[in-house]
């Protein structure tokens, strides 16, 4: 069962799950961390949830009824899928001009 604390404003935390892992899977899963430049637990959770969304989608029976969740999950993992972009070129001035 997820474990669950307070912060120090008295707000819940996300619950918080423990998981051993094998000493392989461990290093794949911080180079997958690594090369997406992000912390692996959150690499972890994006995968898990991936995981998740596949499960239930080839196994409806199992699936409980979250479609309000589901729409959330999807717009989250899209605007995670997406590649970092860059500006491009040198920010503009913007002249004022006094009378």
């Amino acid at each position: 069962m997820a474990t669950r604390q307070n912060s120090t404003n008295g707000k819940p935390k996300s619950p918080r799950v423990q998981v051993v892992l094998p000493e392989d899977l461990c290093h794949r899963l911080a180079e997958l961390a690594e090369q997406e430049s992000r912390t692996v637990s959150n690499m972890a959770k994006v995968l898990i949830q991936k995981g998740v969304i596949e499960y239930e989608r080839n196994n409806p029976a199992l699936s409980k009824d979250t479609d309000h969740l589901k729409s959330t999950e999807g717009f989250r993992s899209a605007l995670e899928a997406q590649a970092n972009k860059r500006l491009q070129g040198a920010p503009r001035r913007v002249r004022i001009y006094r009378p």
